[in-house]
């Protein structure tokens, strides 16, 4: 949110407003500094006065316009009438907000133009899916499901595209939970070889005297338990890919056979004396650090390179933060229609919590934290309070004191004190003579202080020790 206003106890109250509002609100005083801050970051709205030195607030309108900013521009001013209103309109203003204002007629304005933003950014995915599937492009199965705009998917999703045309062996690395079988299914889904099977089998679920077995199949009498010929996996995948999950989780033993039907595709059947040709494109993934565990011995260093032909790294969710809102939606919608609930947005404090997190398990992590919101929303609005602890957990006190409208200099300065002894605590794994002078206070002044606000341990957590004036 961008406020651009001449008077600056006027952009004070509104940035109180409008953060106590879940906004993350940015103030200047002009037409001419509120287009130079637009050409720097992307602004969702902008909240403009009429009438400021310089440029007007039509005028900065019609500026925007010209250099193709997309933005939604709110105009205000002391001086309304209707046709000043219907002038706004015409030069492209989403609505006029005649000052004074209370503040619910500032925050309905707001709401109803995030509503219309939604909606617009709504449509817009639903007409590019829509282009997608009508494009004729290889690519339009599970390519389209990477949801993102970053630049580091854009890049993944060009290296997809070179590499879907070619049988070449691909290693897929990356976090848990970042969508690696949704990698392997887009290289599928972009290749010759679509109209093909595409066959799934975690590696590290299956005991290893079984493996072998599902993996090239076995004749009648191999085992105790072979009533019949069996085909293995290789057999089932011929024709398309064979998606080997967590390979790093393979034993040594059947990594010298999966070595074999990579170099000559053939595969012998456990109990059999005779090859079967197979026609299998092969992709690999894996959390571990395959190149780590070949030095220790725990991978073999023929089948890494065989494997490691194209290398795909998928970047976790912390490295990708610009692509949260659309993955949010994306989630939000699926959740809508699996759950058959009609939850139409997310409210802005939420979302500033959801971008906050640091996601360690990464998309699958984002997924179900949303599933669950849904799940456990009122209304029709996922709101912060239906977010799980854990995020709630990760609120900045301090901004949120700040952003209440809160005035108290003695009430602000202790949440301020005991905020930064609890990150000093945490930061030095609870020993209190190395806090302090992080603190930059005599150690026994953080005793009394730490026995005031009731913290006893890094985080805050309490520790079964009592702190008395010693220590």
């Amino acid at each position: 949110m961008l406020v651009v206003d001449d008077d600056e106890s006027l952009r004070h109250m509104l940035d109180v407003l409008l953060e106590r509002e879940g906004y993350a609100p940015t103030s200047v005083g002009s037409a001419d500094a509120a287009l130079a801050e637009l050409a720097l970051r992307p602004y969702d709205f902008v909240l403009s006065d009429l009438r400021m030195p310089g440029l007007s607030g039509i005028e900065l309108v019609d500026a925007i316009h010209a250099r193709d900013i997309d933005t939604t521009v709110i105009l205000m001013s002391a001086f309304g009438s209707a046709e000043v209103a219907l002038e706004a309109m015409k030069h492209g203003a989403y609505d006029y907000v005649h000052k004074p204002f209370r503040t619910d007629e500032i925050v309905l304005v707001l709401k109803k133009a995030e509503e219309r933003l939604r909606l617009q950014r709504e449509n817009l995915s639903l007409r590019q899916a829509l282009a997608e599937r009508k494009h004729k492009h290889k690519d339009t199965g599970a390519l389209s499901r990477l949801v993102g705009d970053s630049a580091k998917m854009a890049e993944l999703g060009r290296t997809i595209r070179k590499v879907a045309e070619h049988k070449t062996t691909v290693l897929v690395t990356g976090e848990s939970g970042t969508g690696k079988e949704l990698v392997a299914r887009a290289l599928h889904d972009a290749s010759p070889r679509k109209d093909g099977p595409f066959v799934a089998v975690n590696c590290g679920a299956i005991p290893e005297p079984l493996l072998e077995s599902e993996l090239f199949g076995h004749k009648k009498g191999a085992f105790t338990d072979a009533s019949r010929d069996k085909h293995g996996l290789f057999m089932e995948a011929s024709g398309g890919t064979l998606f080997l999950d967590e390979i790093g989780e393979m034993p040594i033993g059947p990594q010298v056979r999966l070595l074999r039907v990579l170099q000559e595709q053939q595969v012998r059947p456990v109990g059999s004396n005779e090859d079967e040709t197979v026609d299998v494109r092969v992709v690999a993934a894996t959390t571990r650090d395959l190149a780590a565990d070949v030095k220790e011995g725990r991978f073999r260093e023929d089948l890494f390179y065989r494997l490691n032909v194209i290398h795909l790294e998928i970047p976790p969710l912390r490295d990708r933060r610009e692509d949260l809102v659309r993955l949010v939606e994306h989630f939000l919608a699926r959740s809508n229609a699996k759950l058959g609930r009609k939850i139409r947005s997310v409210a802005p404090d939420a979302m500033k919590m959801l971008s906050a997190y640091p996601w360690p398990g990464n998309i699958r992590e984002l997924e179900n934290t949303i599933e669950r919101s849904v799940v456990l929303c009122d209304g029709d609005v996922l709101t912060a309070e239906g977010l799980p602890e854990r995020l709630l957990q990760n609120r900045d006190a301090v901004r949120e004191v700040l952003s209440s409208g809160e005035l108290s200099i003695k009430k602000t300065v202790r949440l301020i004190e005991e905020e930064l002894i609890r990150r000093a605590l945490e930061a030095t794994q609870g020993n209190r003579t190395n806090a302090a002078k992080k603190l930059e206070i005599s150690h026994r002044a953080l005793l009394y202080k730490m026995k005031e606000y009731g913290v006893y341990g890094p985080g805050g957590q309490r520790k079964s020790e009592k702190i008395d004036d010693e220590g």
